[in-house]
């Protein structure tokens, strides 16, 4: 009986037909793009798309990148666990999209590069591009493997490398965003089903919503400053901004979204619709996890042995409700598997456009466009599906420091290469400490509020009415004192790095005598006119990228206009 513990049924033939049709369809559009509307197996075409993308297709696909497995696993098990305090990530969402539409997007799109890490050479130095580079390289493998590793089957790991490669190397960023679109619709298709047949089961929206407010999931707001809090209204706001800033500003699966767009009032048109995307796939999400605690608000799995970890919630929910309707299921696995894919597809693109631009072209100028498809995208592709589970949490750490370097760059004209340089080194060692302190010494139970989930409707308990927070406590007797400054919430280590480099950064510019005003080029800081809503966005802003450019690449140092002196160094 639906709701009451105990084993649930498995994949039927027409789930399995559903699922392989997912993975059919991701390798069709890929192979689709490879042969449709090339003119010319050039870096541009294969990079950037030919710099003649539209904004919904690109929004969509900004959305699908990071909205991944996570999202769709992990998103409602965060309501049915500690309530609606998620939700207020939307605001983050406003904001990050606001100040990345307003500020990096203009400029990046302005010098029109293909490696977002060729604006640290221009700004600062080669050595802190080639630093910025590996850094993105590092936590990109370990996100993306991320996403995969919940899976228990190596097939299903050998799949995702395999259709990932394919449709990256033929179809290049077309089909990386296309095929994402796709993924997108499937992922929403797949809340709606989890939600819809629970409203059936329960009553309706209504009575969903009364039992969360009956079990304290509705307390959204709360407004304590405590910074070792894990989630509160002022860390999902600010410190959730930041973090989601530091994915949609600065990272090259992003950037490379917005480059390709036709025009820069495209770009930021594909931001603000992302912004709408990532609401609604929010809330479908946290939906989902209200209709999970009020089918099982008297019979919580996890307590009752039903899964191993509260990353199996959902599924169990989904085999459940679903497994009456053949297929319906393998409709939410292919959801949850369209967001690794998407996030597999855009690192391995996004991994050979920085290897290409930052490691290969200064030293092999004239290495041909079939290398980089042929070679690279199967060497990424497969370090992606191989890599090491240790590499997984290292992403917040690494890109609050590069967040922090960027934004000093752009924003302050007197710091130089040294002062970036101490900055994001500092910065690092202080997010790393923080960051591998919070694994070894996890928060307790009064940082973390899981919220009561009872067992006393289960059919095959023993057990009395108890709560998960035991599971979420660390024994008191073996913290030593300074444990509790890593219980500093997560969604704070980006904030962290950040406003480090930027502080440490200036100090140590003004000491050492800053930048030479010489030296700087102003169209590699943000400037007025680029604080301006899309619709008023001018042609003329991105003239200079005109048809050749587009057409072929050219080096930043062959274009007169990205620089007034062949290096910015202090």
């Amino acid at each position: 009986m639906v709701g009451m513990g105990g084993p649930v049924a498995t994949f039927s033939v027409w789930d399995y037909v559903v699922f392989a049709g997912t993975i059919v369809g991701a390798a069709g559009v890929g192979l689709f793009q490879a042969f449709r509307g090339r003119k010319e197996n050039s870096s541009a075409e294969f990079f950037l798309g030919g710099r003649q993308m539209s904004a919904v297709p690109v929004a969509m696909s900004l959305t699908a990148s990071f909205m991944s497995g996570v999202t769709v696993i992990g998103t409602p098990a965060e309501a049915y666990l500690y309530g609606t305090s998620f939700w207020l990530f939307g605001i983050g969402y406003v904001i990050m999209s606001l100040v990345t539409a307003e500020i990096f997007v203009p400029l990046f799109y302005r010098l029109g590069i293909t490696s977002a890490y060729e604006y640290l050479e221009m700004r600062f130095s080669r050595l802190i591009r080639i630093l910025g580079t590996f850094m993105y390289t590092t936590q990109t493998v370990g996100n993306a493997t991320q996403f995969i590793t919940g899976m228990d089957l190596w097939g299903v790991l050998v799949a995702t490398g395999a259709v990932c490669i394919v449709y990256c190397t033929l179809g290049g960023l077309k089909a990386v965003i296309w095929t994402d679109v796709l993924q997108m619709v499937i992922m929403l298709a797949g809340f709606v089903a989890v939600i819809a047949r629970g409203a059936v089961l329960q009553g309706g929206l209504d009575k969903i919503w009364e039992d969360a407010g009956q079990g304290g999931r509705l307390e959204t707001f709360n407004f304590d400053p405590d910074p070792l809090k894990r989630h509160t209204f002022w860390s999902m706001t600010i410190g959730g901004s930041v973090t989601w800033m530091s994915v949609y500003a600065i990272n090259q699966s992003q950037v490379q979204r917005y480059i390709s767009c036709k025009t820069l009032r495209h770009a930021k048109m594909a931001l603000y619709v992302n912004m709408v995307g990532l609401c609604v796939t929010l809330s479908l999400a946290m939906l989902s996890g209200l209709a999970m605690f009020s089918i099982y608000k008297n019979c919580d799995p996890f307590t009752n042995g039903d899964v191993g970890s509260t990353d199996q919630l959902l599924p169990y929910l989904v085999m459940d409700i679903l497994a009456v309707y053949p297929g319906i299921p393998g409709l939410f696995v292919a959801a949850a598997y369209s967001g690794t894919l998407s996030t597999v597809s855009s690192s391995i693109n996004a991994l050979v456009a920085v290897t290409v631009e930052d490691f290969i072209r200064p030293v092999w100028k004239n290495l041909s466009c079939i290398f980089y498809l042929l070679h690279l995208k199967s060497i990424h592709g497969v370090l992606i599906v191989l890599c090491p589970q240790a590499a997984l949490s290292i992403f917040g750490m690494l890109s609050g420091p590069l967040l922090g370097l960027y934004l000093l760059g752009m924003l302050f004209r007197t710091a130089n290469s040294i002062g970036g340089l101490t900055g994001m080194f500092l910065s690092l060692v202080l997010t790393l400490w923080v960051g591998i302190g919070g694994q070894l010494y996890p928060p307790t139970a009064d940082k973390t509020n899981p919220l009561p989930l009872s067992t006393t409707g289960c059919n095959n308990t023993l057990q009395s009415n108890m709560t998960t927070e035991a599971k979420y406590s660390t024994d008191l007797l073996v913290r030593p004192p300074l444990a509790d400054f890593y219980s500093l919430s997560y969604l704070y280590i980006s904030f962290l790095g950040a406003l480090t480099t930027i502080v440490i950064g200036l100090l140590v510019s003004m000491i050492t005598g800053g930048c030479k005003q010489g030296k700087l080029n102003s169209q590699l800081f943000v400037r007025k006119s680029d604080l301006v809503c899309f619709s008023c966005s001018r042609k003329s802003q991105v003239e200079f990228l005109d048809d050749r450019a587009c057409r072929s690449y050219k080096p930043l140092s062959d274009i007169p206009l990205l620089y007034d002196e062949p290096q910015f160094s202090s």
